[in-house]
């Protein structure tokens, strides 16, 4: 079965603060969403509906496929040395070839030091590995290119495009424009 992700009629509360509403999004096999928007609008918060660690006020989000989510919550003991904390991940999912994902995310130097002691830009990286350890066919980053150079900005669009071109969904939550071949725009802000 291939992935697919449908979000329709969501709307998002925050408190007494309804953030969005009537947001419609249908994702098919190969597709990528950038999701843009002001701060505090509710992107993060759709990504999290949609991963179904948050309720919607009101909608419904249907999917086909496991979800891999990347945002400012690092699944990863920050007491433990970043191999040893992705190695628990990689051992859990499987993953057939951490060697190489570590040396295509430049984190091969980083996996004596401790988590916690990781700036925001290797912490990112680090998300990432995980991330491709799990092979889930449905993508959804919040924010990132955060804390990246240029290079690890490309490595992270081209993972993003090989991810798609091999029949994954990318949704992509940033201030940043991330490029993206076949990229359609849905902006939080129209959904007010």
């Amino acid at each position: 079965m291939q992935a697919q992700l449908i979000a329709n009629d969501i709307a998002c509360r925050r408190g007494d603060r309804l953030l969005f509403r009537e947001l419609t999004l249908a994702c098919k096999a190969g597709d990528a969403v950038h999701v843009a928007g002001a701060n505090g609008v509710g992107k993060s918060s759709l990504l999290r509906i949609i991963a179904g660690l948050l309720r919607p006020f009101s909608g419904t989000v249907e999917t086909s496929g496991a979800i891999g989510l990347v945002d400012e919550r690092l699944a990863l003991d920050p007491n433990q040395p970043l191999g040893k904390a992705l190695g628990f991940w990689e051992q859990l999912d499987g993953a057939d070839q951490p060697a190489r994902i570590h040396d295509l995310l430049q984190i091969e130097a980083l996996l004596d030091v401790p988590v916690r002691f990781l700036s925001t830009g290797q912490k990112k990286r680090a998300a990432l590995a995980r991330l491709l350890s799990c092979s889930c066919p449905i993508w959804l980053l919040d924010e990132p290119l955060n804390g990246l150079d240029t290079e690890a900005q490309r490595t992270v669009e081209t993972l993003v495009a090989q991810h798609c071109e091999s029949g994954g969904i990318a949704v992509v939550a940033s201030h940043q424009q991330i490029s993206l071949p076949g990229t359609r725009t849905v902006s939080i802000g129209d959904f007010a």
